[in-house]
Order: structure tokens, then sequence, then C-alpha cells
């Protein structure tokens, strides 16, 4: 994979160099009075030396950087003038076969991985090498034990030692299919010629089963669960999962102590907030410890069956419909209700535990609870706030450094924004 910085010519367009600046050398031997003559005839204005006897000059006379740069190179008294160009990471879309159908990593109203994947890596934590990412789900294609055979776009070395809550025994290998998925959004291998792409491709998951083969589980094991990921210190908890919405706080402390539990332990809790279409977030989600995560489409609208409300705090790619709204420009602007809309592809199960693919039909708040979860695992791994950033400057830095979308600033529908992986890790 390439790293580093890709160098823009300035021809490129305006934004590839710092506008009302140039940076200019004299010739050896050229004197203050003439190096103050030349400036004040060119309309320039020093602003600091630089390493090697160049200099930052500022336009003053209101002429382009261009103008500018060729007025100066006429003039024999100087060495070089050039714009004050600005390099970008560099962009590269990994060789994964089928990630050309990852609208929700490379599109439009994607996360914008490819400029993330570069700065994570430029900062010393390629896919988020060294962060772990505890999944509570369904299990995980992990391992080959048994019947079970690990996913083949999810390496051995990504995992670490997990607990099955529902069989309890230490092999939570996946019976559904959800956890797969929503483990591959996360950490997926990227750039290995195979299947698709995941965000934090070198973190680790720890996964957690706490649903049986229909999707189901309990309070009990839940809360288990969180503990036992908050005692071996993760760094993230995801959580795709959800109680009906007419579920209220009292009716889940365990889960609720859980949840304060690992959250003062410092470890960032990211959850689905549900798929009913309704005004208020489901539990675990509303807890005010918690990331609550809606989901957006391919469009960059809500999806049709994403909650909404005051808890909600970001978006991210869910796929399925547009939501029919009518009432803000933004959704009358982007938003296609009567058109089908795209799902998230991920490796998992196609035909029973030993069949991997990319089956089609998977979207909810489920499937964008994991980007979130990815993003915030970059986060970590590259120190970008710190060593150790706290559950609340980390939930603060990824709603500062989203994509607003709908009415200006917080709304109810898309929280603070769509998350942006590259704009979290700059």
């Amino acid at each position: 994979m390439a790293a580093g910085l890709l160098i823009v010519p300035a021809s490129a367009g305006a934004t590839d160099y710092v506008p009302g600046e140039v940076i200019v050398k004299y010739r050896d031997g050229t004197t203050a009075t003439t190096e103050a003559t030349v400036e004040q005839e060119s309309g320039i204005a020093a602003e600091q030396p630089l390493p090697g006897g160049s200099e930052q000059v500022e336009i003053e006379d209101g002429e382009s950087v261009r103008e500018t740069v060729t007025e100066l190179r006429a003039d024999p008294n100087v060495a070089y003038a050039v714009p004050n160009h600005v390099a970008h990471a560099s962009q590269w879309v990994p060789d994964d076969p089928s990630s050309h159908l990852q609208w929700n990593l490379l599109g439009e109203f994607g996360i914008q991985m490819p400029e993330a994947w570069a700065l994570a890596r430029a900062a010393g934590a390629p896919g988020g090498r060294g962060a772990v990412v505890a999944v509570l789900d369904s299990g995980v294609a992990y391992e080959r034990f048994r019947r079970f055979r690990r996913a083949p776009d999810l390496r051995a070395s990504t995992f670490a030692r997990g607990y099955d809550f529902i069989g309890r025994d230490r092999h939570p290998n996946d019976v559904f299919g959800h956890g797969t998925h929503v483990a591959g959004t996360i950490a997926q291998a990227t750039d290995n010629g195979l299947a698709t792409a995941g965000i934090a491709y070198r973190a680790k998951i720890m996964p957690l089963r706490v649903l049986d083969s229909s999707g189901s589980g309990d309070s009990v094991a839940i809360a288990r669960a969180i503990r036992y990921a908050a005692r071996r210190r993760v760094d993230v908890i995801n959580l795709s999962l959800e109680f009906p919405s007419d579920v209220r706080s009292a009716e889940i402390p365990d889960v609720l102590r859980a949840l304060r539990f690992a959250y003062r332990r410092g470890v960032a809790i990211v959850a689905a907030a549900g798929n009913q279409a309704d005004r208020a977030i489901a539990y675990p989600a509303r807890a005010s410890q918690v990331i609550a995560v809606g989901a957006t489409t391919e469009n960059g609208c809500e999806a049709d069956y994403s909650n909404v409300g005051n808890d909600l705090d970001v978006v991210a790619p869910g796929g399925g419909i547009d939501a029919p709204n009518e009432d803000n420009q933004w959704d009358v602007d982007h938003c296609r209700p009567d058109e089908s809309g795209s799902t998230i592809y991920q490796q998992t199960f196609t035909r029973g535990v030993r069949s991997f693919g990319l089956p089609g039909g998977y979207e909810g708040t489920s499937m964008a609870s994991p980007h979130v979860s990815g993003i915030a695992a970059l986060v970590i791994a590259t120190q970008r706030l710190g060593p150790h950033p706290s559950p609340r400057v980390l939930e603060r830095h990824l709603e500062a450094t989203a994509r607003d979308l709908g009415p200006v600033g917080f709304d109810r529908r898309y929280g603070h924004g769509l998350v942006d992986a590259a704009a979290a890790l700059r």
C-alpha cells in the first residue's frame, strides 16, 4: 500500500497552495536595502525567514500568487520564487476485488476512508494497529473449530480471546452471520486481493457472543459481556443490537450499570440507534455513556428505518431506502424515497457456517454502528487525541469532525452529522 505525501501541482487548482503567500529566496550577496526595494515593487511583505535562507512573504497588493511569482522570478536579485504548495495525504483504493461495492467507505456519502487509511499509516498505526474492539453480537466466524470455519477475509491474527455468553464456553463462533458482517466492517483484511475492505483492518476484534441463532439475546448476557470487555481493557465496545423502543431504563438496570462500569474504565461504547423508524433512540444507544448511531443511505439521507431523536449523536452508512422527509431542503434536494437503496457489503455466511460470500440485504443501524467503532479505533491507535483519550473526549471529537447533514447544526435526524474518518484523523 502506498504511503507518504502526494505533492499536487499548483496548476491543479487554487486550493493546492496557500493563497496570498509566496516563498522567495534572494541571490547570495543581495543587501537588505535591495531586498526591501524588491518587496516594495512586488507588493509583498516578509512574514518570517525560513531554514536555508528563503523567506515566507505575504502578498499585499491584491495580485494572485501566480502573478506575484512571475514578477519575482523576473527580478535579477531573486534566486527563486514559488507558491507555498500544500501537500495532501496519498489516497489509494485497496485492491480487494469487491471494494467497488463499498459506497459506505469510498463513495460521495461514505466515511472518506482512502485519506483516512493514508493518515493512519503516516501516524504509525496503519489500519488502527494496536486498538482492540469488542464486538458483542452473534459471535464471529473467527476460528476453525468443529463445524465452524474462519471467514477467509478475516485474519487469524485479528482476534483477541473472547467468550460465548450463550453457550458459556471459550468459542464465540457465529451461527447467524450478523456478527461476522459487523466485525468485517470494523476489521476485515484490506488490500489483500480478496473480498472487501475493513475500516480498522489491523485492529483486534474481541468476539463476545450475546445473540443466539435467531439474533436475540437477553440483558443478563449483554451486561456480563460488557463487564468482561471492560475488565480486559478493550478500547471500544460495539453494540449492534437494540432493545424494543418501549423498554425503559428502569427495566434494564444491569445493562446500564455495566455501561457505566465500562465508561468509568475509559472504554468508548458505540451502539445502534434502532430500526423501528421511531422518534426515540432505543437502549442501549440511548444511555448517556453511549455514542448513539443512526443510519444513512448512499444518497446521504436518513434511512427510512432509522430511529431518530434528541439522544442521537451521529449517523453512519447503514444502507437501504431514503426516508420520505420533505420538511427541510437537504432531504428535498438529495433524497429519493421512491427508489431502491444500496446495502452494506462485507464477507459473511451465504449458506450455513462454512460457506462465505458477500450477500446483499444487510442494512440497518447495526451496520452503521461498526463504522463509528472502526473510526474510533483509528483515532485511538493513532493517538490523535493523545495516548488515552476519555470516552467523552473521543465522542466530542467524532461529533465535531462529522459532516453536517440536514438542517444546519445538530438535528434529531442526523445528530451532529455523518462521521468522517479522514477529518477525525487530520
